[in-house]
């Protein structure tokens, strides 16, 4: 049996992923401590700082569920049933994520599910410690201290174990790195972000289709716009970092207006203030964090974007945050030892956070270059009819990810066959009417199994 000292745990970070951890484990009886850096959103309003728009998967909802917040996001969240293309010319065109609308993701606010899942929380028994920054460890005595930057007082606190839900400037993952190499390697993209908005329509309603991700490809950059509860849509152009266009050329509002009269014309008479929002918002850099050891012994562990921070461009990052903590609170109720259960839970988890960063910097390129090629428009009419004449072997590489439990390690690796089947079969041709059908079905029947889902 577990001492009542070890099942006490410590939280670093109260952003989504601490919060639901917070409310998973103290739900099962653990004795919860959540400190953070920042003041309690719930009174003095959300100080997020630049991030895009969070997309809501099945993957997510599963993890609400099991804290029982599913039913109250849901309120606050926005169906996207697809991409929504806009090509150069001024044509439009959807590009389903599934079959059908129980095959969608959702848009949702970060600060809204911040507060939201802290109010849960905190209703579960967790105990919150807003305006405490953690400024350094002693492993050896089990002692952080914190600060309060509002008045520069420390404090000095004893812990059982630490978990890291700190995001990708992790301070616990920096006070571990100082006891123990981590691995650590950081690999930022030769892209940045800037965000701007879409206001509501004069009626108060949407300006544009609320129920799609839009997209504006346009090769080696993009812009996106998901929707808000509000009415509102978020804009994130992307852009190299060097050469014609990119964030080097492009920084003065004028330039930022010519930039979109040329590439993106139809999004001008949506975006009003997108001069003044171009010169005001900074851009955001884009990294992928990897780490070759997520724990140091029972004494700490990491998890989310503190272990494992990836582009944005699958829209998983949270959801693979929040199968972390359901599969960390598992781990520590299946193992008595904290050091059995951190390192299990690494095992387990690793693998599948190395598969979805690769998807993710491999949904880049796809989302900016690919969506408007009619070589991938054909392949993907192909995999739609695969998917019907091979139900449950033949599974889109979007739907195991996105709709799917299945490990991200299992998607990527069934991915790479389907890939190779869909590419061999339209090579030289232009329409479904020339595929070789025999061909194709032999080839999905000897390469792939069925696909049985994750519970």
């Amino acid at each position: 049996m577990q001492t009542s000292e070890s099942r006490s745990i410590t939280l670093i970070g109260a952003g989504l992923a601490g919060a639901l951890l917070a409310t998973l484990l103290a739900r099962r009886g653990w004795q919860v401590d959540v400190h953070e850096k920042r003041g309690d959103p719930r009174v003095k309003g959300y100080e997020g700082g630049r991030s895009i728009n969070l997309a809501l998967a099945e993957r997510g909802r599963n993890a609400l569920r099991q804290a029982d917040a599913d039913d109250e996001v849901m309120t606050q969240a926005v169906m996207m049933r697809g991409r929504m293309v806009h090509f150069l010319d001024g044509r439009q065109q959807l590009q389903r994520y599934g079959r059908d609308d129980s095959e969608v993701i959702w848009s949702i606010h970060r600060g809204d599910l911040n507060i939201c899942l802290l109010d849960l929380a905190e209703q579960a028994g967790a105990r919150l410690h807003f305006h405490q920054r953690l400024e350094s460890v002693d492993f050896d005595a089990k002692t952080a201290r914190f600060i309060d930057d509002r008045d520069a007082s420390a404090h000095d606190l004893g812990f059982t174990a630490l978990v890291g839900a700190d995001g990708a400037g992790s301070s616990l993952r920096a006070a571990m790195m100082r006891l123990s190499d981590l691995g650590e390697r950081t690999e930022f993209l030769d892209h940045s972000y800037k965000e701007l908005v879409i206001p509501p329509a004069e009626d108060g309603g949407f300006k544009i289709e609320p129920n799609a991700l839009h997209i504006w490809p346009r090769g080696r950059y993009m812009c996106i716009a998901l929707p808000n509860d509000e009415k509102t849509f978020t804009v994130t152009a992307f852009l190299p970092n060097e050469g014609e266009p990119s964030f080097a050329t492009v920084k003065t509002g004028a330039q930022a207006m010519a930039l979109f009269q040329r590439d993106f014309a139809d999004a001008i008479p949506l975006i009003p203030d997108l001069e003044q929002d171009w010169e005001r918002n900074p851009p955001g850099l884009l990294a992928t964090l990897y780490l070759e050891r997520w724990h140091i012994d029972r004494r700490a562990v990491l998890l989310g974007d503190a272990a494992h921070a990836m582009v944005p461009f699958h829209g998983q990052g949270m959801n693979c945050a929040f199968e972390d903590c359901v599969a960390l609170a598992r781990k520590l109720e299946e193992h008595t030892d904290l050091a059995e259960a951190f390192a299990a839970f690494q095992a387990e988890r690793r693998p599948n956070a190395l598969a979805i960063q690769q998807m993710a910097l491999e949904n880049y390129l796809e989302m900016r270059d690919r969506v408007d090629d009619p070589d991938f428009l054909l392949q993907r009419e192909l995999e739609r009819a695969l998917q019907e004449r091979h139900p449950g072997r033949f599974v889109p590489h979007y739907t195991m990810v996105t709709f799917m439990l299945i490990p991200y390690s299992v998607a990527l690796a069934r991915s790479d066959i389907q890939r190779g089947i869909l590419v061999a079969a339209t090579l030289g041709k232009d329409s479904l009417d020339a595929i070789d059908w025999d061909a194709v079905d032999a080839d999905v029947l000897a390469r792939l199994d069925l696909l049985v889902d994750a519970a």
